[in-house]
C-alpha cells in the first residue's frame, strides 16, 4: 500500500509518501516539505498566533493534496511538542479538522521517543544489542536505551534546537554569555536524567536521529546526501566539541555556507551542537552513528505492524 505520514514539527511541515507492505522496509516514494516553524509563532501566552494558525492550515492542505496526487490510501498525521505544548492546541486541532479534514494526533514525548527506538532498531537490527537512542528535534530532545523494539526507558526534554534557539540565543552571532548560559541550562537538564539509563548498563550501540545530528556529523567530516542512504555516518564528541566554539563565533549565514547546513537550519545549529555536545558528554559517548530512519518512519512501522494504537491513527486522504 502507498501511505503518506504527515508529520506537523515545531519547524517543518513534512509529508512522506512511502510504498509499504508488512515485513518489507518502506521505500521512500516522495516527500513534500515547508518550513512552518510553529514554536516561533506562538504570542506572548504561549498560543499558536492566528497568523500561525493560519499558514499550519494552508500548508496541511498542501500536504494533504500532494498526498491524493501520489496516490496515497492513507494518511498518518501527527503533531509533536510545537502543537502539544500550544496553550490553544485543541482549538487549533479543531480548526485544522474542520478546513482541512484532517484529524492531527498529537504524540506525547514518550511516544516521540519510543516510535525513534522503534525505528532504529529496525534499521539496526538485533545484533546492535543494547541500542541508546538520541534525537534532537526543533522542541525537544528523545532519549531511549534498550535491547527489544519497546526501550527499557525513554525520556523526552525540551531541549529542541528551535525552542532554545529562540528562547535562549537572540543574537546573531550569539553573545558569549548567553552561549555559557545556555550551556549550563543544558547540561543541568540532561544531567537530570542520565541515572534513569545508566543503570542499564554501558550500551552496545550509540545511534542518533534528526537533521541536527546529520548536519553536525556532516560539518564534522561524515560523507554527504549524495554517497546515498546505506553509507555509514559517525558523529565523534572530540570533533564535535572542536566545531561547538567555532559555531558559536559565526553568524548564521557563515553556518549556512558549511556542508550540509541549511539555510533555514542554519539558526538553530549553535544551540543543537550545544545540547548533542551536552548528551554525548554526560553520557559518556565517544562516538555515535546517524541513524537515517527516525520518527516517521516509527509511524509507518508501527501502522504496518497493527500494533495497539500508540500514537497517530490513519486517516483517509
Amino acid at each position: 500500500m502507498r501511505l503518506g505520514v504527515l508529520d506537523v514539527g515545531s519547524n517543518t511541515v513534512h509529508l512522506l509518501v512511502v510504498d509499504a507492505h508488512p515485513g518489507a522496509r518502506p521505500l521512500p516514494a516522495h516527500s513534500h516539505k515547508a518550513e512552518l516553524r510553529l514554536a516561533e509563532l506562538l504570542d506572548g501566552h504561549g498560543a499558536i498566533a492566528p497568523a500561525g494558525v493560519e499558514r499550519l492550515i494552508a500548508t496541511v492542505a498542501e500536504a494533504v493534496q500532494a498526498a491524493e496526487d501520489k496516490g496515497c490510501e492513507e494518511v498518518l498525521p501527527f503533531a509533536t511538542s510545537a502543537v502539544r505544548e500550544a496553550s490553544n492546541a485543541d482549538a487549533v486541532l479543531a480548526q485544522v479538522k474542520e478546513a482541512t479534514g484532517i484529524d492531527l494526533q498529537v504524540l506525547t514525548g514518550d511516544e516521540e521517543a519510543r516510535l525513534t527506538f522503534l525505528a532504529a532498531r529496525r534499521w539496526f537490527g538485533w545484533s546492535a544489542g543494547q541500542l541508546l537512542l538520541l534525537d534532537i528535534g526543533g522542541g525537544s530532545l528523545e532519549i531511549a536505551y534498550g535491547i527489544d523494539e519497546e526501550p527499557d526507558a525513554a525520556v523526552s526534554l525540551p531541549l529542541g534546537a528551535g525552542r532554545l534557539t529562540a528562547g535562549w540565543l537572540p543574537g546573531d552571532p550569539a553573545q558569549a554569555e548567553d552561549v555559557r548560559t545556555l550551556r549550563r541550562h543544558v547540561r543541568a537538564q540532561i544531567a537530570r536524567t542520565v541515572g534513569e539509563f545508566t543503570r542499564f548498563g554501558k550500551p552496545d550501540h550509540v545511534v542518533a536521529t534528526s537533521k541536527t545530528f546529520k548536519q553536525l556529523a556532516r560539518i564534522a567530516g561524515a560523507p554527504g546526501s549524495g554517497e546515498g542512504l546505506y553509507v555509514q555516518r559517525f558523529l565523534g564528541r572530540a570533533a564535535l566539541e572542536e566545531w561547538v566554539p567555532r559555531l558559536a563565533a559565526m553568524t548564521a549565514a557563515e553556518r549556512a555556507a558549511l556542508p550540509g547546513v541549511s539555510e533555514g537550519r542554519a539558526p538553530q545549529l549553535l544551540a543543537g551542537a550545544l545540547v548533542a555536545e551536552g548528551a554525548m558528554d554526560l553520557f559518556g559517548i565517544d562516538a555515535l552513528e546517524i541513524c537515517p530512519w527516525a520518527l516517521r518512519e516509527g509511524v509507518i512501522l508501527r501502522r504496518l505492524d497493527h500494533l495497539p494504537a500508540m500514537g497517530p491513527q490513519s486517516t483517509e486522504a
